[in-house]
């Protein structure tokens, strides 16, 4: 099989393509799952030119085969769990409560490191687009969908550039649009979707939250400037 994306870059602006509906729209903000979906909301991100955040959730993985999800988990205390991966690989109930523990370590640290003492985004109301690289079995997916509803956006978009199609077709049921560029019957693997799939680091997580910043900031004080709002509206 032919890789269809470059790299995460490469997919971020094709998926951007798909999006222009929702550009500088003052409502929009895009929400990103770490660390392997921000390069992709990063492009999206910049060719709407709405803001970029991240929704932090930690997959679940079967003790001794970590890329396999058996759930995921998201905050505020949302846990999200695949009963037939757990049932056929009689995961036990304590296996489970120890790889929760260490996964919500995960979860902290990373809203340590990357979000510091800003604090998280107010999306009441809001259109949210949550973006990651790519769906496999949907439990991390489901589990950030879940914690975005208990925030009472107005409309939750999901755009990825690979999905399994049942599994799109489980995630399309939940959310109020899918948008996805690939839908194979058999995934196999994300990664065989992309010709280049190496790992996101901390840092560059870091680099790509403040590039969106500045450039959105950037963007307001020119168009502030000549008269046009950053939703195109002429201010005189």
């Amino acid at each position: 099989m032919k890789a269809r994306f470059h790299n995460r870059t490469d997919a971020g602006r094709q998926l951007a393509q798909k999006l222009l509906s929702y550009a500088k729209r003052p409502d929009v903000i895009v929400l990103a799952l770490p660390r392997g979906g921000v390069p992709v909301a990063y492009e999206v991100a910049t060719v709407l030119q709405v803001p970029l955040d991240l929704c932090l959730v930690r997959k679940l993985g079967v003790p001794n085969h970590a890329e396999l999800a058996m759930g995921a988990i998201a905050r505020p205390d949302i846990r999200v769990l695949n009963s037939d991966i757990i049932a056929s690989l009689n995961v036990s109930p304590q296996a489970i409560a120890q790889v929760t523990q260490q996964e919500e370590q995960e979860l902290q640290r990373r809203d340590r490191c990357y979000r510091g003492q800003r604090p998280s985004p107010c999306l009441r109301d809001r259109t949210v687009i949550l973006i990651d690289d790519g769906i496999a079995t949907g439990s991390t997916l489901s589990a950030a969908i879940a914690a975005l509803k208990q925030q009472a956006p107005a409309r939750i978009v999901v755009a990825v550039p690979v999905a399994p199609a049942s599994t799109a077709a489980l995630i399309e049921q939940v959310v109020d649009q899918l948008v996805c560029l690939q839908l194979p019957e058999n995934l196999y693997s994300i990664s065989l979707w992309y010709e280049d799939f190496s790992q996101t680091s901390d840092d560059e997580v870091k680099q790509l939250l403040a590039k969106a910043s500045s450039s959105l900031l950037a963007l307001s004080a020119a168009t502030s400037f000549n008269g046009v709002d950053p939703q195109g509206t002429s201010r005189w």
